[in-house]
């Protein structure tokens, strides 16, 4: 450990933000390997000394997960990085993750004093570099976990909202089983984010360190299938659902049938899940020579992207507002643009078109023009009459949002939920069925992985109240739901 300079908050607003370093567009948009390098160890203390340690700092209330971002920082601007790494590791369950994929500059960023009057710290490079090289020396840290409880909790889903409202409670000395629908655990983290922002082995290590703090994954169980709900409520103290919202949208628009047309959800699951770019992959996945996307946010510049990595010299965005209304990170959209592709703006597509064999040949398009602001808060887009034209194509992935999978709600009555087939909770995220809690994109909608995880350590923490509420009646109860489950025809977990 090294002594932080005395340096005055004059002197540290005079230090330049370090970009985070990057492999090269032309090679990288060739390969499916990290985009991002990440900060070498001088880089990322040089970058720490940017931080002003405000006596109110902003930036925690930024932050869905509430890092005590100034306390990690100010451990590594003073070279110790196991200090470092525990205080990050004890507000965080997945700092690998989210120092890569969490938009920053719109959250903690934003509210750093700092972009006032110049550039923010740059807290995303920082906690990746401090995650980082707590994942390559865990058993240097210390880790903090309650004696056990007795309590059992089951976890619907291991994408963010439930891998981290699993880490926050087997700290607290619960035991927890995460079911995860899929063969493999990290829901969106592994089947909707490519390799090249989110490599698998390093979620991969992240579930690894979880299941270290003693947390059961379960995987190939189909909450509803598998088992009923109602099951794992009589078998477990409580319960979280987190199965996120992958149920895909269309554009009902003609031509959506044609060969050659994908959601977003199935193009990204074939390619990132089922490793489909292999050339040993047992599952297809079409390499379109001209891509059209439709759609701006992160999912559509990730299946753009994805496109380019598999061949395709032509790989274009169709969005119907402007380059600033683009709702993607402003990095991601820069990455595309560094990697050829193209942005058909102010266009919405109004029908594919195929050939006599089905397959897409282009897709019809209407200029548009922004009016006035929608419930938003963005300038509506208005289509602008007998402005049609064609954009050649042979595949086209829509990538427009995605809607809740009704299979686990409607598999329990008593679950409320709301007109769009979300999960309705109270306050403190507990829904219609006592002791059954969910958070995530189930709840919210499509949202961002940061935004999942700050569910899942509320959850979390609501659960740990619930259960200390009840505890004296959990065991009767429990006793009665397995003495009435006795001789169902289906196993339980």
């Amino acid at each position: 450990m090294t002594e932080r300079p005395d340096l005055s908050p004059k002197d540290r607003m005079q230090i330049e933000r370090h970009d985070i370093p990057a492999r090269s567009a032309v090679i990288r948009s060739m390969d499916f390997n990290e985009v991002s390098l990440g900060y070498s160890q001088a880089l990322a203390m040089e970058e720490a000394e940017r931080c002003l340690d405000c006596k109110n700092p902003r930036c925690i209330d930024g932050c869905p997960v509430r890092v005590n971002i100034p306390q990690f920082i100010t451990h590594l601007a003073e070279g110790d990085l196991h200090k470092a790494s525990e205080s990050l590791l004890g507000d965080n369950a997945l700092p690998c993750v989210t120092g890569r994929v969490c938009p920053q500059e719109t959250q903690c960023e934003a509210l750093c004093i700092r972009a006032k009057k110049g550039e923010p710290v740059a807290v995303g490079a920082l906690e990746r570099f401090v995650a980082d090289w707590a994942q390559d020396h865990l058993d240097e840290l210390k880790t903090n976990v309650s004696p056990d409880t007795g309590r059992r909790v089951a976890i619907v889903g291991s994408g963010p909202a439930g891998l981290t409202a699993a880490g926050e409670l087997a700290r607290t000395g619960h035991a927890v089983t995460v079911f995860e629908a899929f063969h493999a655990p990290g829901g969106v983290l592994i089947y909707g984010i490519p390799e090249f922002r989110l490599p698998k082995d390093i979620v991969q290590k992240e579930v690894d360190r979880l299941k270290d703090l003693g947390v059961n994954i379960e995987v190939n169980a189909v909450v509803g299938k598998t088992w009923t709900l109602r099951e794992l409520r009589q078998n477990f103290d409580a319960v979280f659902l987190a199965v996120g919202a992958g149920l895909p949208v269309f554009m009902n628009v003609p031509g959506e049938e044609l060969k050659g047309v994908y959601s977003a959800n199935e193009y990204l699951t074939r390619v990132n899940l089922m490793g489909a770019f292999r050339e040993d992959s047992d599952t297809p996945v079409l390499h379109g020579q001209k891509v059209v996307v439709v759609g701006g946010g992160n999912v559509a510049m990730d299946s753009v992207r994805t496109a380019r990595r598999l061949g395709a010299p032509e790989a274009s965005i169709v969005y119907r507002r402007g380059k600033e209304e683009l709702p993607a990170r402003t990095e991601e959209i820069h990455h595309a643009e560094e990697e050829g592709v193209t942005f058909e703006l102010m266009a919405s597509p109004t029908r594919i078109v195929g050939n006599e064999e089905g397959w897409v040949t282009g897709i019809e398009c209407q200029m548009m023009e922004l009016g006035e602001p929608d419930d938003s808060g963005r300038r509506r887009p208005v289509a602008i009459p007998d402005s049609e034209y064609i954009v050649d194509c042979d595949m086209v992935v829509v990538a427009i949002g995605t809607r809740s999978n009704p299979m686990l709600t409607s598999s329990e009555p008593d679950l409320k939920i709301n007109e769009w087939g979300y999960l309705i909770v109270d306050d403190d995220g507990m829904t219609s069925v006592p002791g059954i809690f969910a958070g995530g994109d189930i709840v919210r909608g499509a949202a961002t992985v940061i935004l999942a995880m700050g569910d899942g350590k509320r959850a979390a923490r609501a659960i740990e109240t619930y259960l200390g509420s009840v505890q004296d009646m959990i065991p009767a109860a429990v006793a009665k739901a397995k003495a009435d489950n006795e001789g169902a025809t289906s196993s339980a977990p």
